[in-house]
C-alpha cells in the first residue's frame, strides 16, 4: 500500500471513529444522568428515612415520657423506698457521711435532683410521711421518671441496630412504654429507673458497637467501643447488678475476639490493636469511671455521719465532727480507749450491764457500731504487777500484758472455757470482776501486726497500729465472730475468743480508734490520713459484707414484700408498695402480664427452636448462609443472653429477693420477644400481610393488658376489694376480701 491508501485509510477510520463516538455520546449521558438520578434519589430516600426515624423517636420519647409524668404527684406522701433513697440524697445535700449496700452514682444524681429544686436535705424521709411545702418532691420524681422514659427511644434505637423491621421496632418502644412494672418504678424517687436506663444504654451500645465492625479502628468505632465502656462504668456504679451487663458485653467480647482470631484479613498487628482497644475502653474506662464516682462520693461526703462506724478508723479521722485530731498518737497505761475491730464493717467492743442468759451469766460483751460511753475501756496492768500511777506515763508495747477495764461498769475483759451463746466452738468473752476482784483470765498479750506510724516501732499508736489481743491462759484470739445475738443480745455483734484463730485474719485484728489521755499531746495535724485506695477498697469490701447479710430473717414472719425468683417469670407476684387503707393512693407493683408470660414461652421456644436448627445443620438439611446464620446466632444469643445473665445470678444469692430485681432481665426480655416474632414472621415474606397482622395483633393485645392493670401503676383509691376482678392469680395481693 502506497502512502496516499495508507492516509485515505486512516482518514475513514477517523470519521468512523467520530461517528460512533458521537452516537454512543447521548447513550454515556444518559447512563450518567441514570446513575446520578438513583444517586440522589437513594440520597433522598435516605433522608426521608432518617426524618422518619427521628419523627418516630419523638413521638415515642413524647408519649413515654407523658406516661411518666401524668399523675406523678398523686401520692403526695413517701413511697416505698423512697424512704431509703430519698433520704441518701439528703446526705449529699447536708454532706454528711453514710453507708449503703449500692454505689453512689444513682444516689448522687437522686441528691443531685434535691439541690437543682432548692432541698434543703432536713427532710427525715420517713415511709407514708406527708411531704413538707418546701421540698419540690414533683421535681425530684420527674427527674428520676425522665431516666425511666428515656429507655423508650433506647429501645427502639437498639431494635434498629438489631435490624428488626420497622413495624417491630416501633412494637419494641411501645412495649417499654406499656411495661406496668417499668411505669410504676419511674414515678418514685428510686434507683431503678437511673439503674434501668444505663442497662438499655449499654444494650444499645453493645448492640452498635457489633454493627461497626465491619469498619474496624474507624472514628465511628472508636466511639461506639469508649461509650460501650463508659455505659459500663455508668450501670454499674448505680447498682452492682450492672455487672451483669458486664458480663454480657465481656461474653460478647470473647465472642468476637475468638472470631477474629486467624481470620483471613485481620493481620497479628491488628488482633493485637484489638485486645489493646478492648483492654482500655472496656476495662480500664469503665473501672476508672467506677472508682471516680467513688472519688466524687468521699469528697462530697466529708462531714461525720451514720456511716463512720462502717469504714476504718483512719477514714473516720478525716471527716468533719469527729474528734480523732485530738487522739494521742501513742497509747499509754491508764489511757481510755476504744477499740475497732478492723474485719469489714466491724464494730466497736462493747459492753453493758445485761448478762448472758446462758453460759456463765456474766456481762455482755458485744461488738456495736455507734458512738456510746459503754465502748470505752482503760488499759492497765495486770493484776500480779504494780498499777502504774495516775500521774505517770508508761507506753503500750508490743507483747506486752494487759488488762482491759470496762469505763462504765468496771468489769473485766474476760474469757474462759465456757460455749460461746451463738458460736458453740468458740470460746464466750465476758465481762468479769471489778477494779478489785479478778483472776489470770482477764489478762490479753498485745501482739502487733503492722504499725502504719512507725513500721520499726515497738509501740502501739492510736488508730495506725494493727494488733492482736491473745489470751494469756488459752492461747485463743480476741475476734468478731461475724455472728449477732439474739434479742437478749440486742442484735448486736458476737465477740468470741478463738483458740485457733487465723494470726492475720482482720477478724483477729484490732486497733485503737478513740483515745484519752491527759498527759498526753494531741497528734500533730495530718498524722491520721488514709489513702483513697484504701477508702476504696475498704467501702467495696464493706458493700459486699452488708449485702451478703440481706438474709431472711428466721425470727420474723415472712415479709410480704419478698418474693422468689422462681416465680417472677409468669409474673406469680406483686408488692404493694404503700399503706392500703381505702383513703390512701395504693400503688401496687406488677409486671405486665402478657409481657411477662410471653417473653418467658419465647426464651422457652428459641432454646428449642435453636437446638433443632443445630441438629438440621449438622445433618446438612439447614441450607442457610454462613451470614444468615451468624446473625441468628447473635440476635439469640445477645437477647436470650442478656436476660439470662440478669436472671439466674439470682439463684445464687444468699439475700433476700424483690420483685424490681427481675426488672434489668425482663428489658431484654421484650428483645427475645421481639427477636420471636421477626423470625416467626421471616416465613411468610411472600406473604408479608401475614407478618405485620401477627406483630400488629401482639401489639394491641399486649396495649390492652396495660390498659386493663393501669391504676395499679397511677394509683387508686377506695377499698382495695374494688379490684377483686383483676386479680387474676391467687398470688396476686391488690384486693382485700373486706376491701381493708
Amino acid at each position: 500500500m502506497d502512502l496516499m491508501d495508507e492516509q485515505e485509510l486512516r482518514k475513514r477510520i477517523n470519521i468512523t471513529t467520530n461517528q460512533e463516538i458521537e452516537e454512543i455520546q447521548p447513550l454515556i449521558q444518559d447512563e450518567d444522568d441514570k446513575l446520578l438520578k438513583e444517586k440522589k434519589d437513594l440520597a433522598a430516600k435516605a433522608k426521608k428515612e432518617k426524618q422518619i426515624q427521628i419523627i418516630i423517636v419523638l413521638a415515642l420519647t413524647a408519649l413515654s415520657l407523658f406516661s411518666r409524668y401524668y399523675k406523678i404527684a398523686k401520692a403526695n406522701v413517701v413511697v416505698w423506698d423512697e424512704a431509703h433513697f430519698g433520704s441518701f440524697g439528703s446526705e449529699y445535700i447536708k454532706r454528711t457521711f453514710y453507708f449503703d449496700v449500692h454505689p453512689p452514682l444513682g444516689k448522687m444524681l437522686i441528691g443531685l435532683s434535691g439541690w437543682l429544686c432548692g432541698y434543703d436535705g432536713q427532710f427525715d424521709w420517713d415511709s407514708s410521711k406527708v411531704f413538707p411545702e418546701n421540698l419540690n418532691f414533683v421535681f425530684m420524681r420527674v427527674f428520676c421518671a425522665t431516666f425511666g422514659a428515656l429507655m423508650t427511644p433506647l429501645a427502639y434505637l437498639t431494635a434498629k441496630e438489631l435490624h428488626f423491621s420497622q413495624l417491630t421496632c416501633i412494637m419494641v418502644g411501645l412495649m417499654v412504654i406499656c411495661e406496668n412494672a417499668f411505669l410504676t418504678i419511674s414515678k418514685f424517687v428510686l434507683l431503678d429507673p437511673i439503674l434501668l436506663f444505663f442497662t438499655a444504654l449499654t444494650f444499645y451500645f453493645l448492640t452498635r458497637f457489633r454493627n461497626a465492625r465491619e469498619k474496624p479502628f474507624s472514628l465511628n468505632w472508636w466511639l461506639t467501643l469508649a461509650a460501650t465502656g463508659a455505659s459500663l462504668g455508668m450501670v454499674s456504679s448505680v447498682k452492682w447488678v450492672g455487672l451483669f451487663s458486664v458480663a454480657l458485653v465481656g461474653l460478647y467480647t470473647i465472642w468476637e475476639l475468638w472470631d477474629y482470631l486467624g481470620k483471613p484479613g485481620v493481620s497479628f498487628k491488628a488482633y493485637i490493636l484489638h485486645w489493646i482497644a478492648r483492654i482500655l475502653l472496656l476495662i480500664v474506662l469503665p473501672v476508672s469511671i467506677y472508682m471516680f464516682n467513688f472519688y466524687l462520693h468521699f469528697t462530697i461526703l466529708n462531714k461525720s455521719g451514720s456511716g463512720d462506724s462502717n469504714m476504718s478508723s483512719l477514714f473516720q479521722a478525716g471527716l468533719e465532727g469527729i474528734d480523732f485530731t485530738q487522739n494521742p498518737v501513742d497509747v499509754a497505761y491508764n489511757s481510755k480507749i476504744t477499740l475497732k475491730n478492723t474485719s469489714y464493717g466491724g464494730g466497736l467492743l462493747h459492753s453493758h450491764i445485761q448478762r448472758y442468759p446462758v453460759g456463765s451469766e456474766q456481762q455482755q460483751i458485744t461488738l456495736y457500731h455507734y458512738k456510746d460511753a459503754n465502748n470505752e475501756w482503760i488499759i492497765k496492768k495486770p493484776w500480779t504487777e504494780p498499777q502504774v500511777p495516775e500521774d505517770k506515763i508508761v507506753y503500750v508495747k508490743d507483747g506486752d500484758i494487759i488488762r482491759l477495764v470496762h469505763a462504765e461498769t468496771k468489769r473485766n475483759l474476760h474469757t474462759h472455757n465456757v460455749k460461746a451463746p451463738v458460736s458453740k466452738k468458740l470460746y464466750e468473752v465476758s465481762g468479769y470482776g471489778n477494779s478489785t476482784i479478778g483472776d489470770a483470765n482477764d489478762l490479753w498479750k498485745v501482739e502487733i501486726v503492722k504499725d502504719h506510724y512507725d513500721p520499726k516501732s515497738h509501740s502501739v499508736h492510736a488508730l495506725l497500729t494493727n494488733f492482736r489481743l491473745r489470751h494469756v491462759q488459752t492461747g485463743c484470739l480476741l475476734q468478731s465472730s461475724g455472728a449477732s445475738y439474739p434479742e437478749w443480745g440486742f442484735k448486736q455483734s458476737e465477740v468470741v475468743c478463738d483458740v485457733h484463730g487465723n494470726n492475720h485474719a482482720a477478724k483477729n485484728i484490732w486497733n485503737v480508734e478513740s483515745h484519752w489521755n491527759d498527759l498526753l499531746p494531741a497528734a500533730p495535724l495530718k498524722t491520721f490520713r488514709s489513702s483513697f485506695l484504701s477508702n476504696f477498697i475498704d467501702i467495696n469490701v464493706g458493700m459486699w459484707t452488708s449485702n451478703n447479710s440481706l438474709v431472711p430473717d428466721e425470727d420474723q414472719e415472712p415479709d410480704h414484700l419478698t418474693s422468689e425468683a422462681w416465680q417472677w417469670p409468669l409474673a406469680l407476684v406483686g408488692i404493694r408498695i404503700c399503706s392500703w387503707g381505702d383513703d390512701d393512693v395504693k400503688y401496687y407493683l406488677m409486671g405486665n402480664p402478657l409481657t411477662w408470660w410471653s417473653a418467658f414461652a419465647c426464651i422457652l421456644f428459641i432454646c428449642l427452636l435453636s437446638g433443632i436448627y443445630i441438629l438440621l445443620r449438622k445433618g446438612h438439611v439447614l441450607h442457610w448462609k454462613k451470614e444468615e446464620w451468624n446473625n441468628y446466632c447473635y440476635s439469640a444469643l445477645i437477647t436470650v443472653g442478656g436476660w439470662a445473665l440478669h436472671y439466674f445470678p439470682s439463684y445464687l444469692m444468699g439475700r433476700v429477693l424483690y420483685l424490681h430485681h427481675y426488672f434489668p432481665a425482663i428489658y431484654f426480655g421484650i428483645f427475645v420477644v421481639a427477636f420471636t416474632l421477626e423470625h416467626l414472621t421471616s416465613y411468610f415474606k411472600s406473604v408479608k400481610i401475614v407478618g405485620k397482622a401477627i406483630i400488629t395483633l401482639y401489639l394491641v393485645a399486649n396495649i390492652w393488658f396495660f390498659f386493663y392493670f393501669i391504676d395499679m401503676s397511677y394509683g387508686f383509691t377506695g377499698p382495695s376489694s374494688n379490684m377483686k376482678s383483676k386479680q387474676w392469680l391467687k398470688t396476686w395481693s391488690m384486693a382485700d376480701e373486706d376491701g381493708l
